[in-house]
């Protein structure tokens, strides 16, 4: 799961490093080469024929999660191209507790106090960036492009405990499949003309196999052996290696106000996971 959460974390500064792409047709290509590589891997993890079963008969449930995978990949691309890497991995950051607030709304679960003080903590923090941010169009409107991803990914963990609860198991890795295809349809027309070169394209084709398709399947596969706590607390290394890696190989050093909002909203998740850990042992 340490090195799920390296290969995500490469995104910023491969990004930084692309020469002509824009901020569609870099999301297009990430999405179009993670399509390839998932074509490639899911029949060698899963056995032939057994992907195409699962997207005919997952019904509603592994559609509506496509669906959200696609608005995560998406969103989460422009984002990058429009904020500060820091910016965008702070505030998908706060992924776990827009979750349980969902599941709090849709399923009825509990929120116990020490979630509703990480909320209310991890609130401060997105707040002050936001704050510091309303002078700076770009970065404003990179953080909000950026707030898709976590609202997304709350929907889609609540369909799929919602499916669970009813009997129905869904796949998330075919629904991975069906987000890059959606994304990659739907960004197809805003991305043209191509103005990508072969160095832009290398680099693209890395991270639709080493950023997306492969950490994907393996945090599949990680889910089946960690706790939840421990894979929630695992998954904030994907913020810290992000920043570190476009600070040291870009040059892109964060601003102060995003490491204070982002020290509260990191801080409020890790207390939040580390308490719930040990109540529950």
């Amino acid at each position: 799961m340490v090195a799920v959460t390296l290969m995500w974390g490469i995104a910023g500064v491969v990004t930084r490093h692309l020469e002509h792409a824009a901020s569609f047709e870099v999301t297009f290509w990430r999405s179009f080469f993670t399509v390839v590589s998932l074509l490639v891997i899911l029949p060698f993890v899963q056995g032939p024929g057994v992907v195409f079963h699962k997207l005919r008969t997952g019904g509603w449930p592994l559609w509506l999660s496509g669906i959200c995978w696609s608005i995560m990949f998406t969103a989460f691309m422009v984002a990058m191209t429009l904020a500060s890497v820091a910016n965008v991995l702070v505030t998908l950051a706060i992924g776990p507790l827009v979750t349980a607030l969902f599941a709090r709304v849709a399923l009825g679960h509990r929120i116990p106090g020490r979630t509703w003080a990480a909320i209310a903590g991890a609130g401060v923090g997105i707040a002050y960036m936001f704050g510091s941010q309303k002078t700076q169009g770009g970065q404003l409107t990179g953080t909000l492009v950026a707030l898709c991803v976590p609202f997304a990914a709350a929907v889609n963990w609540t369909t799929t405990q919602r499916s669970h609860a009813q009997g129905h198991q869904v796949d998330l890795v075919p629904a991975v499949l069906v987000g890059a295809i959606l994304s990659s349809l739907a960004t197809l027309p805003l991305a043209l003309p191509f103005q990508a070169n072969m160095h832009d394209l290398g680099l693209l084709a890395l991270m639709g196999l080493v950023q997306l398709a492969i950490p994907c399947v393996l945090a599949v596969v990680c889910a089946r052996v960690l706790k939840a706590p421990e894979m929630s607390l695992l998954a904030l290394l994907e913020v810290v290696f992000g920043i570190l890696l476009v600070w040291v190989g870009a040059n892109e050093v964060p601003a102060p106000s995003v490491l204070a909002g982002g020290a509260l909203v990191i801080g409020a998740l890790v207390v939040n996971e580390l308490v719930g850990w040990r109540q529950s042992a």
